[in-house]
């Protein structure tokens, strides 16, 4: 059970301009993350748009991104985040199923490029150790650009903050899952 209450919007017709702005999203609902985040409208605001910057307004491809945010879940064993992903998002974006379950413990398996291997230790050194290792960074920087290179790095950067506030937080799931 969730330690924040969730906002209801038909409580706060206060929040009416803000919630319209999250409503405008992709998905066009007011999701669970928001409704929590609601209780402070400017951070609300912000994380959408840092969320939003991270995760379409880059040059990473979508299978990349899917791989980024589902791996970062997965190390931080935030279900809310896997469940938004998985399986609608991670298929839109190239995966499939199967990828997404070997993804929990990706070294062991074939089912990703060496650009992808490179990701993935790039985005676990991130996570889990803090320190990126210079040769891990190196494999990276093998196959993107400094530019590629920030946007990977903010978009695990902001999925590794996104689920710790969920997790700490303990974030119910949608009701339609």
């Amino acid at each position: 059970m969730a330690r924040v209450s969730l906002i209801e919007e038909s409580a706060h017709p206060e929040l009416a301009e803000p919630i319209a702005a999250l409503r405008s999203g992709r998905r066009g609902e007011l999701i669970n993350v928001y409704r929590l985040l609601l209780h402070s409208p400017d951070i609300a605001m912000g994380w959408f748009e840092l969320l939003n910057a991270a995760r379409f307004k880059t040059e990473i491809d979508d299978r990349t991104r899917e791989i980024v945010i589902i791996r970062v879940a997965i190390l931080n064993a935030v279900d809310y985040v896997i469940n938004q992903h998985v399986p609608k998002l991670a298929l839109e974006s190239g995966l499939t199923l199967a990828q997404c379950d070997a993804l929990r413990d990706w070294r062991a398996s074939d089912a990703f490029s060496e650009i992808e291997r490179a990701v993935l230790a790039y985005i676990d050194a991130m996570t889990v150790d803090i320190r990126v290792p210079d040769t891990v960074f190196a494999e990276v920087a093998r196959f993107y650009d400094e530019r590629q290179i920030v946007e990977l790095t903010v978009l695990a950067g902001a999925y590794n903050m996104h689920t710790r506030v969920l997790q700490a937080l303990n974030i119910d799931p949608e009701a339609h899952h």
